[in-house]
């Protein structure tokens, strides 16, 4: 039996991927309301009535919602096109069943993925699977569902579908960095559907004016992020697509000395040189310059969830210049950070001691010669001591993300480094109005940056050797640093520059 579905149900954009195609991987994505979901379904209807074997997988992140969103506009699909009698749908197992060819179509989760091993068809094998909001799903999920596609004979295919997020999510890097002549990916939007009713392209049309950049990311599926981020998201985007790449990328190598006299580790500063190494964890966006100030700041892996990172910054212009992001034992990360700061003129050191102190006490014990100092308690007499590293507490954390939120509204040139971009875009307020990272993204290189810039005013803020440049203050300008603390006189020279 041959059913013909004519060409005017299909959006014409999407009619050339409508028959078969060779590629292993069809990629559709794009902005709100494209039809992308829709077209998906449209042609494993055909397909399934068509084929003489396709039985096709449909996979979301959690199983249960398929139900309200895949399998509902299966069954959409079919009634509307008039199949009801063509199709048996079971839907306590969702499963629908073409009576046609006994193709059939099953809906799982990958919260079990046990169950993804077990599955069978009544009829063949699995040879097709269709990964709907595909965004959600992390590359292992998708390398288990691309191994669990195999067998000879049957042609296999994957469709993922989804809206674009941030540009350095998985996928992007997976089908769009580089080049797989398997894939074929096609980008659409609401104007490429002919079937949206007029006050739904009216209401998408309405963030033009309103609110360009969710206008261009959610509405035009360009890569970004529409979700609460606290950095300012446009900024940051822009700045991604505008970020130069290292000048260098490599480690530093290093001879170590035994001092018997402090009975202390110590590391021949003659000895030290960066080697350039392609996949080395330590990336150069300026080179150090004779003279010039500078301040790095280190968050620590905490409890093992995220990685060991430096952040270096100028402290006289305030730019990144250098970044360190890798896993390592806290010893070997205490001696590239000694060697990365001596790299930069003995720049400041400002390492977070929370969750260990050992980083900053291996620094103290090879004579770092500039570490970040703050004040701290003692514990037994409980008088103001001072002691070294950064401690993030409930005033000093909200104070140092505050600080880079503010350096990345007025200067987001200033950051270079797209793992830090690329976190600014999954770090959001929870339901308390927390700012943290998104459940399975990481923020260490937020807050090592943000250290940097919180310590940086206990290190010199002028190239040594060169006069402070002098600028013209406006009346209002006096006013208000006549008026202002020591603290913020200082912020205001530094903002403003020294007056005539």
């Amino acid at each position: 039996m041959q059913v013909n579905i004519p060409r005017r149900a299909f959006n014409a954009v999407y009619l050339p991927l409508l028959g078969d195609t060779e590629h292993r991987y069809i990629v559709l994505y794009g902005g709100a309301g494209s039809g992308k979901s829709v077209f998906a379904v449209q042609r494993y209807i055909v397909k399934l009535m068509r084929a003489d074997m396709c039985n096709l997988l449909t996979v979301r992140k959690v199983a249960d919602t398929n139900r309200d969103s895949t399998f509902a506009l299966f069954r959409q699909v079919i009634s509307a096109w008039g199949l009801d009698d063509l199709f048996r749908v079971n839907q306590t197992d969702m499963r629908i069943t073409c009576e046609i060819t006994g193709n059939s179509v099953i809906f799982k989760g990958l919260d079990n993925r046990e169950k993804i091993k077990s599955i069978t068809f009544q009829k063949g094998e699995l040879t097709d699977i269709w990964i709907e909001e595909a965004t959600e799903l992390d590359q292992e999920d998708f390398n288990q569902l691309d191994v669990r596609l195999r067998g000879k004979g049957t042609k296999k295919q994957i469709v993922l579908s989804f809206n674009p997020i941030h540009a350095l999510h998985w996928l992007k890097k997976r089908f769009f960095d580089q080049r797989d002549d398997r894939a074929v990916t096609l980008h659409t939007t609401y104007k490429d559907n002919r079937f949206l009713d007029a006050d739904y392209v009216q209401m998408l049309e309405g963030f033009r004016d309103s609110d360009p950049y969710y206008y261009a990311v959610y509405c035009l599926g360009q890569w970004g992020v529409y979700g609460k981020t606290i950095f300012d998201a446009r900024k940051v985007a822009e700045r991604m697509d505008n970020a130069p790449k290292p000048v260098r990328k490599g480690l530093f190598v290093y001879k170590t000395y035994y001092d018997a006299e402090a009975d202390a580790v110590r590391i021949d500063d003659s000895s030290i040189q960066f080697v350039d190494a392609p996949d080395g964890y330590i990336s150069i966006y300026q080179a150090p310059q004779a003279g010039v100030p500078y301040v790095i700041g280190g968050d620590t892996s905490g409890e093992g969830s995220d990685y060991f990172v430096g952040q270096g910054i100028n402290n006289a212009t305030g730019e990144q210049v250098c970044t360190l992001r890798h896993e390592f034992d806290e010893d070997l990360y205490a001696m590239q950070m000694y060697c990365l700061g001596m790299y930069y003129n003995g720049a400041l050191l400002a390492i977070e001691a929370n969750f260990s102190t050992h980083p900053v006490k291996v620094l103290q014990s090879m004579r770092y010669p500039k570490q970040y100092v703050r004040q701290s308690e003692d514990n037994y007499t409980h008088k103001p001591i001072q002691a070294f590293g950064f401690k993030t507490t409930k005033l000093t954390r909200p104070s140092a993300i505050a600080g880079l939120v503010a350096v990345v509204r007025e200067n987001a040139e200033w950051v270079s480094d797209m793992d830090t971009l690329g976190e600014m875009l999954t770090f959001v307020r929870n339901e308390k109005g927390r700012p943290e990272a998104q459940d399975g993204a990481h923020d260490d290189c937020i807050m090592a940056l943000a250290i940097a810039y919180y310590c940086r005013g206990q290190q010199d803020t002028h190239v040594q050797g060169a006069k402070p440049e002098r600028v013209k203050w406006a009346d209002d300008m006096y006013e208000d640093y006549y008026a202002a603390s020591d603290e913020d006189k200082a912020y205001l020279i530094e903002r403003w520059g020294n007056p005539f």
